[in-house]
């Protein structure tokens, strides 16, 4: 009878080891979503971003109610490498439940042209975004996400 404790104490510290590498794989397929936003013109992070998302990966959070495929994602992502060379997405937070992943980021950047209409003349934004993405067998399938999109504006109009 000994050895049972021993046994049920090895089960356990190996399922939080399998546990723990699942939660870093997760974290770090995420990861890759970001690196792209803050990189949008590197064609590495574009590779680690494609690698890390499922052939049918859905952007939801486009207020028309349609979400974006990964090529639409990618391409209005290159889009704002031109209007936003200094984009920066700094990940704040990141939590894991089950196959969801939540991140509370960061969004910095100063236009060089008009960006949603308003010319900011050189001003920079600083936002809050909330991310919900759903990982399954190690590859992001849906990325729910919010921006203050509204704040950014704001912010470049110089109210």
């Amino acid at each position: 009878m000994s050895f049972a404790p021993k046994t049920l104490t090895g089960a356990v510290i190996a399922f939080s080891a399998m546990a723990g590498s699942t939660l870093a794989d997760n974290a770090g397929t995420v990861q890759a979503f970001y690196n792209l936003l803050s990189n949008p013109g590197s064609q590495a992070s574009s590779d680690a971003f494609v690698a890390a998302t499922a052939d049918t990966w859905e952007s939801v959070g486009d207020y028309s109610g349609k979400n974006k495929s990964r090529d639409a994602f990618l391409g209005q992502v290159g889009g704002f490498a031109k209007l936003i060379p200094d984009l920066n997405w700094a990940v704040q937070d990141m939590h894991e439940d089950g196959n969801f992943v939540t991140v509370r980021s960061r969004a910095t950047g100063t236009p060089v042209a008009p960006f949603f209409g308003v010319d900011g003349q050189g001003r920079s934004f600083d936002i809050m975004t909330i991310d919900i993405h759903e990982v399954v067998d190690g590859k992001i399938v849906r990325s729910y996400h919010v921006e203050d999109w509204a704040g950014a504006l704001q912010q470049l109009s110089g109210r």
